[in-house]
């Protein structure tokens, strides 16, 4: 089922009402690691007169990231910030150069604009490396002169859901295991392609009536990991039981048996891992929580305001 009745944690993309499932820097290559100028008292004086700083784009006041201070990640988390407002297109590009990420080991990566489903365009702008961070990288992101966080990004897990087979296959720190699933059945098939874990909840409510599924159901369940702000979750099934390896029958969220199954997966995952679904339909637009890895590299860059 695919709604939620509170975020996790404020690291989280957006809080919900209510949940149920359906179906339904610049960009050229620089690398998110240079070097801090030089200490004013350390440069030589130039012999000209210093320009007046340029003011900072009012955009960024009240302006919100998605990460942090000392929050552990996953590995295909990208960095999001959030506006009040929508920035206007001829100011994205002042923005932008108000923006920092600091990677160590150093990446190449770049921001682009994005189209958040429950923001109007010009409100979110993401940043992504090119490839999913590697483990142990420690990160620091500046948005203009008042907000500076620092994540770091633990171990890899990445789980890989094929519809066509019912199985979900995890990948923890290069070890392999095979779940039993059910997933979306047909006519409310489970989104494809690359989600990121937004948040998790031990116990959730879902309302298939917030989703246009009328009153097929409305129930508490347990062990929701959440992966779209449309209600896309991964979670304790009670008819998995029955159906996990064998057939789809949820209303688009992935379900896992309540013999331990879910709750081991949930005990694991962090906000940041990757669930990747294979051999379903519709793509998961890229501003459906974090859908950023959806799109190819050149596509990415050249939604920054700078290319």
């Amino acid at each position: 089922m695919r709604r939620a009745t509170r975020a996790w944690s404020a690291a989280a993309l957006c809080s919900l009402v209510l949940a149920g499932c359906s179906a339904g820097g610049g960009t050229d290559e620089r690398a998110a690691d240079a070097k801090p100028a030089a200490p004013a008292a350390d440069r030589k004086p130039s012999g000209k007169k210093e320009a007046k700083p340029v003011p900072e784009p009012a955009a960024l006041k009240g302006a919100r990231l998605n990460v942090t201070d000392g929050q552990t990640v996953g590995v295909g988390m990208p960095v999001s910030l959030t506006f009040a407002r929508p920035v206007p297109v001829a100011e994205r590009a002042s923005v932008e150069r108000r923006l920092k990420v600091t990677a160590r080991p150093g990446v190449t990566g770049s921001w682009s604009w994005v189209k958040d489903r429950n923001l109007h365009d010009g409100q979110r702008v993401d940043f992504r490396p090119r490839e999913p961070w590697q483990p142990g990288t420690k990160v620091t992101v500046r948005a203009g002169a008042g907000t500076t966080r620092t994540f770091a990004v633990g171990r890899s897990l990445v789980a890989t859901v094929d519809v066509r087979t019912h199985t979900m296959t995890v990948v923890k720190d290069g070890r392999t295991r095979r779940v039993k699933v059910t997933a979306g059945a047909p006519g409310m098939d489970t989104w494809n392609g690359t989600m990121v874990v937004l948040d998790k909840q031990s116990r959730v409510l879902m309302d298939s009536r917030t989703v246009g599924y009328g009153k097929a159901y409305k129930d508490y369940y347990n062990y929701a990991v959440h992966l779209t702000t449309s209600g896309t979750y991964l979670h304790e099934n009670p008819n998995a039981n029955a159906t996990a390896g064998e057939r789809n029958v949820t209303h688009g969220c992935i379900g896992l048996a309540i013999d331990g199954t879910a709750r081991r997966f949930y005990d694991e995952v962090i906000p940041g891992d990757i669930v990747r679904v294979v051999g379903s339909k519709e793509t998961v637009a890229t501003g459906n929580g974090y859908g950023n890895w959806n799109v190819g590299w050149k596509e990415w860059r050249a939604g920054s305001a700078l290319s």
